[in-house]
């Protein structure tokens, strides 16, 4: 019906009531890593997000605030191109809501490729190191080890990607939105 010239009360009633069932399609959109996302050794990327975005201090993980950071940059913009959104879909809500969450996800993964600090330890670098060809095989406490006894030795590693939250591509891989 968009681009529909009106006429009349029973012109302007049809679409209106055209509208609200479109609206009434769908009522939210969720972002993020959602609950069925696994690491190909089944560790649960939500998981994995959340110790990323918020830290866990008592494994040396320090917080790398990606998505809290592209809440605050971009939240704000969110209304306005849902308003733009829905009259380009004929106002069906579903629609709208799928083109906000593609759009919500690219700058959540923009927002991981972003992230440079805080830096990797010498340690999850040199892990790094260790895992080339293999960055799919789980880290266990053993490599940890022999990670931390090779930088504690003066071992150097070859050259690695030092880029935080940017390993196997996972993470941002696994970035995705569902409507409801």
């Amino acid at each position: 019906m968009s681009g529909t010239a009106l006429s009349g009360g029973a012109g302007l009633t049809g679409y209106l009531a055209h509208m609200q069932a479109n609206l009434h399609k769908a009522s939210s959109v969720r972002v993020g890593f959602l609950e069925n996302s696994t690491y190909p050794d089944g560790t649960s990327v939500p998981m994995v997000a959340a110790i990323q975005e918020f830290g866990a201090p008592g494994a040396g993980i320090p917080p790398r605030p990606y998505f809290r950071t592209m809440i605050k940059a971009k939240s704000g913009g969110w209304g306005d191109a849902l308003a733009t959104n829905l009259p380009l879909v004929d106002f069906d809500a579903q629609k709208a809501l799928g083109r906000m969450g593609e759009g919500i996800k690219e700058q959540l993964q923009q927002s991981i490729i972003d992230l440079v600090t805080p830096a990797l330890s010498p340690v999850t670098i040199m892990l790094r190191w260790m895992r080339v060809g293999k960055v799919d095989a789980p880290v266990t406490f053993a490599m940890v080890k022999e990670a931390r006894r090779r930088v504690a030795s003066g071992e150097t590693p070859g050259h690695v990607s030092d880029k935080p939250l940017i390993d196997s591509g996972n993470l941002i891989n696994s970035a995705d939105y569902e409507v409801e």
